[in-house]
Parts: structure tokens; C-alpha cells; sequence
């Protein structure tokens, strides 16, 4: 049987479930991820069709961060929820808005050459200054 994982944000007006298998977790330090969030971006992805949203008070909004993706958020409580690349068949959301355990493992840092000064990355996932 398929993993099925649920998630929202953190005011419960967008909650959404990804089923199947998906990647395990990317840290993104990039200048973008930081500002979004306050700090790296944690992430997994799935294919679109392994999502389901329910936003019943049309609360998911998209922010157009750069030529190519968009970012998902909640415009009631500002939750960062997902990323996604234009015209992509899988979409990004982040494993803190996850409802319990994940069963997933950190597997990569990328752009890590845009990381804050104000931490390191210690752990023995890989690095990569780019994506």
C-alpha cells in the first residue's frame, strides 16, 4: 500500500495529502529560501498527481519568485507550503508542514555557497554549491 502523508499550514485553512513514494529532503540555503522562511528551506517533491489540496477559502496563493518557479502560501497565517517549477511535473512542499513523523532523511544540501554566516552545515549529508 502507498505512503500517505498529510500536511497544512500552520492555521489549518490549507491542508493537503501527497501519496506514493517521494524524494527524501533537500536543504536549500539559497538567498530566496532564507528570505521566504526565515532560514533553509527544507523540502521534499512528489509528482503533481500524487497531490491532493483542499483550500476551501481560496487561502493558497502563488508569489512568481523568479522566471521559472512559483512559491505557495497561505495568505491567512503566511505559511510557506510549496514550491513548484513552471511547467514541471513535480512540486516541492516543505517537510515542517507535515502532520507527524515523516519517515524521511535529509539527503543533500544545495546552494550552499548562499548560506547564512550564522550557521553551519554539520551534519554528512552531501553539499553542493549550486543546485
Amino acid at each position: 500500500m502507498s505512503e500517505v502523508r498529510k500536511g497544512s499550514c500552520l492555521c489549518g485553512g490549507i491542508k493537503y495529502t501527497v501519496t506514493g513514494e517521494i524524494r527524501d529532503v533537500t536543504a536549500c540555503h539559497c538567498t530566496q529560501c532564507r528570505k521566504q522562511t526565515g532560514h533553509y528551506f527544507a523540502a521534499s517533491a512528489g509528482r503533481n498527481e500524487q497531490f491532493e489540496i483542499v483550500d476551501e477559502d481560496g487561502l493558497l496563493k502563488w508569489y512568481r519568485a523568479s522566471d521559472f518557479a512559483a512559491r505557495g502560501f497561505c495568505s491567512n497565517c503566511g505559511s510557506v507550503l510549496f514550491w513548484k517549477r513552471e511547467n514541471d511535473d513535480y512540486m516541492s512542499f516543505l517537510v515542517g508542514s507535515l502532520d507527524g513523523p515523516t519517515n524521511l532523511k535529509l539527503s543533500r544540501h544545495i546552494f550552499t555557497e548562499d548560506k547564512g554566516d550564522y550557521y553551519e552545515i554539520e551534519d554528512s549529508a552531501p553539499q553542493f554549491k549550486q543546485y
